[in-house]
């Protein structure tokens, strides 16, 4: 498995399993796209096998402060540890570019992506009410390097 900087050629696989993934909620292929836009500053990994996206990861850069804006692993790859290698990478390459401070919001359901981010340090700062179109709360996380 590799893990690399994504590139535009990848936004069909990354809108597919946006759909996989958060069939609940998931973003469309256009906002992938827009995230490869260069009108924000996004970066986004993948891990790769294959030929195959396992998982990939996004975060938004604007030093000293990072927002994570998803993470995710393929049904079929999870507990592999991927997802972690994939969040350390984003950690590592907001560092390397300033970030101090990373943020994110979670599903307040999902126990195992908040035992995760709970792995690398994150703390619980909030709540955002009815965040989700479904109306589920988000916990708000924060990571202070």
């Amino acid at each position: 498995m590799i893990l690399r900087r994504a590139e535009p050629g990848d936004i069909d696989c990354i809108a597919e399993m946006e759909t996989i993934c958060f069939p609940e909620e998931p973003w469309s292929r256009e906002m992938v796209a827009a995230e490869f836009s260069g009108l924000n500053p996004s970066r986004y990994y993948v891990a790769e096998e294959d030929g195959r996206i396992l998982a990939y990861a996004g975060i938004w850069i604007i030093p000293p402060e990072g927002y994570i804006t998803n993470v995710a692993v393929h049904p079929d790859c999870r507990r592999r540890g991927i997802g972690s290698k994939i969040l350390q990478t984003l950690i590592e390459e907001g560092r390397k570019e300033g970030v101090t401070d990373i943020t994110l919001e979670v599903r307040v359901s999902n126990g195992p992506a908040i035992g995760l981010y709970k792995s690398f340090g994150f703390e619980e700062a909030g709540i955002r009410p009815k965040y989700y179109q479904d109306k589920e709360d988000a916990l708000i996380m924060w990571l202070h390097q």
